[in-house]
């Protein structure tokens, strides 16, 4: 018997990447330097990525939608054109602007 839709995780969500990523993190016992060596890139790639799915889950959980800026950033720091800082100063930028409105 399945749950109704409104008491199923957050999880379920969440789009097959963000799924497969989280089941690489807890298979390696939460260690992101192990996920890091398993996707090829560096530690903060990996912390920025696991940040972005955090706040994609608080969304859900409050019932937000995502943020176009924060999903955007997102798939270009996973596709390696931006770095990790980069993507955070543009994000810190981009709330700063957004919060002003």
């Amino acid at each position: 018997m399945t749950k109704p839709e409104h008491s199923r995780s957050p999880l379920f969500a969440l789009d097959e990447s963000d799924l497969e990523f989280i089941t690489r993190f807890v298979l390696a016992s939460g260690s992101l330097k192990d996920v890091a060596a398993e996707y090829s890139v560096s530690y903060p790639t990996i912390r920025a990525r696991l940040d972005q799915i955090i706040e994609r889950l608080r969304a859900i959980v409050a019932g937000r939608k995502p943020d176009p800026m924060s999903e955007l950033l997102a798939r270009l720091l996973e596709r390696g054109e931006i770095s990790s800082g980069a993507a955070k100063q543009v994000q810190r930028a981009w709330r700063e602007h957004r919060d002003s409105q």
